[in-house]
């Protein structure tokens, strides 16, 4: 069996009708020349699509959906993605953000975690005629405002932009929240679990064993699970989360370097320096000056 290919933002930065900030963020709203994937394929960002016009089904994760006009589909980070077919006068509005991007809008990481569940259980939503006219609104602003590349605050406008777009999505999901849920799996349960008790403790506790004691399971039991559901290991999501907090905290506040290392439990300065720097590739110092 083939590996799943990976696909990022630049990837795609070859096809023509698409405006750009780096490789974090793009947006487009033709498809003609983009062969959408005929085969399983990771896309290491997110994806907003509206469906406009004509209908395409996709498989999310091994899950078909169908895209018929105004239904909404926002995929996410390292999710499986598979086009099945799409007809020939399919047309939609498509924003794509890598995941630092998304790490950089975020203001506080709790903001995340509703909404995450929300997309992973609920990938498509149906618009309501005032809430497609709110999504494009938003794409067109935001279409006008990434072409402005002489502006030096093009990228901190496009963030704002898009902090503002997923509060106004979320509003949309819990709006439409479903009353007969597809039921979660063990391991999903046991997942969601994980994430609600690392959030409590994230700022304390760095250790997968501490979690797993935390919910009466071996180390290596909640690690293979939530690798299964995510795709990510246990480690690499309480790391996530610390280095959010800590860019957060960096980007936002007025707190010292030191003070920052404190508030997140480390031992000293350096050791905070060194774990974030590990995780960034750039010390503290130099992302908060970025």
């Amino acid at each position: 069996m083939k590996s799943i290919k990976n696909v990022d933002i630049a990837t795609i930065r070859r096809f023509p009708a698409m405006d750009f900030i780096g490789n974090d963020f793009a947006i487009f709203d033709n498809i003609g020349d983009i062969p959408l994937f005929g085969y399983p394929t990771r896309l290491n960002a997110s994806c907003l699509t509206l469906c406009l016009k004509g209908n395409c089904r996709i498989r999310i994760n091994l899950r078909e959906h169908e895209l018929t006009e105004g239904v909404l589909v926002i995929t996410l980070p390292e999710q499986i993605l598979q086009q099945v077919e799409r007809s020939d006068d399919f047309t939609g509005i498509f924003i794509v953000v890598s995941g630092q991007f998304i790490d950089d809008v975020l203001p506080t990481i709790q903001q995340l975690f509703p909404f995450f569940f929300m997309i992973k259980e609920q990938p498509c939503v149906r618009l309501k005629p005032e809430e497609m006219v709110a999504v494009q609104e938003y794409y067109s602003f935001l279409q006008k405002k990434v072409k402005l590349k002489d502006n030096p605050f093009r990228k901190e406008i496009t963030q704002g932009l898009i902090l503002s777009l997923f509060h106004e999505i979320y509003g949309i999901y819990q709006g439409n929240t479903p009353t007969v849920r597809k039921a979660k799996t063990r391991k999903e349960e046991l997942f969601e679990r994980f994430i609600r008790t690392i959030s409590e403790s994230y700022k304390v506790e760095r250790s997968v064993a501490y979690y797993a004691d935390k919910m009466f399971l071996t180390a290596k039991h909640l690690s293979t699970a939530v690798k299964e559901v995510s795709g990510k290991t246990a480690g690499e999501w309480i790391d996530s989360l610390v280095v959010l907090e800590a860019k957060a905290l960096l980007k936002s506040s007025e707190l010292s370097i030191q003070e920052i290392a404190e508030e997140l439990h480390f031992a000293n300065q350096s050791f905070f320096g060194k774990y974030f720097k590990h995780h960034t590739g750039m010390s503290p110092k130099e992302y908060r000056k970025q």
